[in-house]
């Protein structure tokens, strides 16, 4: 398929700038892929389409304030510094994007918070917009990567068109992160709070966590026409020993296995085993999904509406099938559901 192909017009009204007041009370299409029904229903509704032993898959990330805001020496020039990931714990070096890209060289040094409690040296250029920082920081580690969090902002996406406010910082996290890394959030787990968590649980649904630290690749603009020829950026992703039994388990019994966002479906689609089981991982994936695309493990999946020519919503279509999922986004915008990270839901069932 041609990245033209996900081109839709999307009224700039649909994006969602901030979260509903209620996580579980978004709104929520459910997809039918057997029939292309479409239903119209509450978040919290979802309790309706799982069963006793289905299963729920998520993604066990956390974010960290990723954003910082410093000044280059000398000329004490604004810079934005959007820590993308550590790639040594003692030498404290950090793959990040700068911008303005242009006025950063090799050498600079960069002044991070009001009395200049951070400053960072500038030691690669890796692209045209990326850097390599060394944290110049002689204390703990603890205290340094404290000094991090207190400086840092929310990294909420640039397409909301405001700053961060207070409620973001709870808000822009999932109620399961756990293990800190991503630098945006799985955004469908957004939606599960733990009163709905609770009452799923009740239920008999049983929950499984991958770790998908969720990079900016993830959202990084598709430029090739031939989607065979974009490169997804690599993220880290861990699949435990736990994770592998459930999930192998309900596909055996032919239970419903729910990939709750394309993070957690690219995450299990990256270590199958030719019996189309799901295989234990601690590693790194550049996996791309998009049309057409034969998928081994979820047989339902939770997701946001996503913003035309997106990875996100390439992989997606993937999953529901391409017209049918291009269809129901004319369905959502004629029906007013929001879009985006703080947007509404879909569930997509066989």
């Amino acid at each position: 398929m041609k990245l033209s192909e996900f081109k839709y017009y999307l009224p700039e009204e649909r994006i969602a700038r901030f979260p509903t007041e209620n996580r579980d009370e978004s709104r929520l299409l459910v997809l039918e892929k057997s029939t292309g029904k479409i239903v119209h229903r509450i978040f919290k509704d979802i309790l309706e389409y799982f069963d006793e032993s289905d299963i729920m898959i998520f993604n066990d990330t956390k974010v960290f304030p990723a954003r910082l805001y410093g000044n280059k020496e000398k000329t004490g020039a604004k810079i934005e510094v959007f820590l993308l990931r550590e790639l040594n714990h003692e030498q404290k070096l950090w793959d990040v994007l700068v911008d303005p890209a242009r006025k950063i060289r090799i050498g600079n040094k960069l002044y991070f918070g009001d009395n200049d409690e951070l400053v960072a040296e500038v030691i690669d250029n890796t692209t045209s917009r990326g850097r390599t920082l060394r944290f110049l920081y002689d204390g703990s580690y603890e205290d340094f990567k404290k000094i991090l969090h207190d400086l840092g902002e929310t990294p909420i996406p640039k397409i909301l068109g405001r700053q961060p406010v207070p409620e973001d910082k709870d808000r822009y996290q999932t109620i399961f992160a756990k293990h800190e890394g991503a630098v945006a959030a799985p955004t469908a787990g957004l939606h599960f709070s733990r009163e709905l968590l609770k009452r799923l649980e009740i239920k008999g649904v049983e929950f499984a966590y991958v770790t998908l630290h969720v990079g900016l690749g993830n959202f990084r603009d598709v430029d090739v026409e031939d989607l065979t020829k974009h490169k997804m950026d690599s993220e880290k992703i861990v699949i435990n020993d736990a994770t592998t039994h459930i999930v192998n388990k309900a596909i055996e019994q032919k239970r419903k296995v729910c990939a709750v966002g394309t993070t957690v479906m690219r995450a299990l689609e990256s270590s199958v085993s030719t019996k189309g089981l799901l295989k234990p991982y601690d590693g790194w994936t550049n996996k791309f999904i998009f049309p057409p695309y034969e998928f081994s493990v979820p047989s339902a999946m939770i997701t946001n509406f996503h913003l035309p020519m997106t990875t996100m919503l390439m992989t997606t279509s993937a999953f529901a099938g391409f017209d049918l999922l291009m269809d129901a986004y004319k369905v959502a915008i004629e029906n007013e559901y929001r879009f985006g990270t703080y947007g509404d839901a879909m569930l997509i069932i066989p």
